[in-house]
């Protein structure tokens, strides 16, 4: 037997349509508004990023003058400033480079930056620029006078040690020359070669000699007697009498042997006729 499903009623239908329509829009109305929302909100953003660039690109014709202006503002101030700083540094060295270099040129090239006032900011520029030029020209000149007399006054410095030195030197020789004839070998050596050069005593004088002095004083310079005031290698009493042979006859035996044999040849005419007399008498 078929079976036949049982046949809906039109209202019935009809109505089941109507609350299918109604959930749709309950569903896609919120949805929909909020892509709306979205839309505007990008649509206003675009506007104002055009409108933010079309008036940083199309500035009004009083912005362009005022923009004009304050670059040459600030163009001006800062030439000002570095007129003034080579100014200022003109003004610094020129008195020590006055001894040293022409500064003529300098002072006229810096001689406009003292009346900055009445000059365009170009003009301030060139000016400038020309008065950097001739200050760096003259401290260039004035180093190189302060090489040349550091140079000089080395090498005078130099010499002047050299000399010091040579000096010295000689000084330390003489001094050693000294010492050793001070000696008592020292000491003979010059008596022979006095005697021999001087009065033409040889080797037989000689030996009287060495044996009279080395009795008085045993050939030391600086041979005193207390008791009765002999000096020196002879003996000389007093001792200033050696003076006459030199100033140096308290420190030199060769000026006290220089006076020592004049006293033998004026006295008694050799040196074995002086050891004669003080072999008898004890002095001589």
């Amino acid at each position: 037997m078929p079976v036949f499903r049982q046949a809906v009623p039109p209202r019935r239908a009809a109505f089941a349509a109507a609350i299918a329509v109604a959930a749709g829009l309950l569903i896609s109305t919120p949805l929909q508004a909020h892509h709306q929302k979205l839309e505007r909100e990008e649509s206003a953003r675009s506007v104002a990023a055009t409108t933010a660039h079309r008036e940083a690109t199309e500035r009004r014709p009083d912005q362009i003058a005022w923009l004009a202006e304050h670059v040459k503002y600030v163009e001006r101030e800062a030439a000002h400033t570095e007129a003034e700083a080579v100014l200022a540094r003109a003004q610094e060295v020129k008195p020590a480079l006055d001894t040293k270099v022409d500064t003529a040129p300098l002072a006229s090239s810096v001689e406009p930056l003292t009346a900055l006032a009445s000059l365009s900011t170009r003009q301030i520029i060139t000016a400038t620029e020309k008065a950097k030029t001739e200050l760096s020209a003259a401290e260039a000149a004035g180093a190189e006078v302060d090489r040349i007399a550091a140079e000089k006054a080395a090498a005078e410095e130099a010499l002047r040690q050299a000399e010091a030195a040579r000096l010295q030197a000689e000084a330390a020789a003489a001094a050693e020359v000294l010492r050793l004839a001070n000696t008592p070998e020292g000491a003979k050596a010059a008596a022979r070669e006095l005697a021999a050069s001087t009065y033409g005593w040889g080797d037989g004088q000689f030996s009287c000699l060495a044996s009279l002095w080395t009795k008085e004083s045993g050939w030391r310079f600086d041979a005193y007697n207390a008791s009765g005031g002999a000096t020196g290698i002879p003996q000389s009493l007093p001792g200033s009498k050696m003076a006459a042979a030199g100033a140096d006859w308290q420190t030199s035996a060769r000026t006290q042997i220089i006076w020592g044999l004049g006293y033998i040849k004026s006295t008694y005419g050799t040196p074995c006729a002086a050891w004669g007399h003080s072999q008898a008498r004890n002095w001589y």
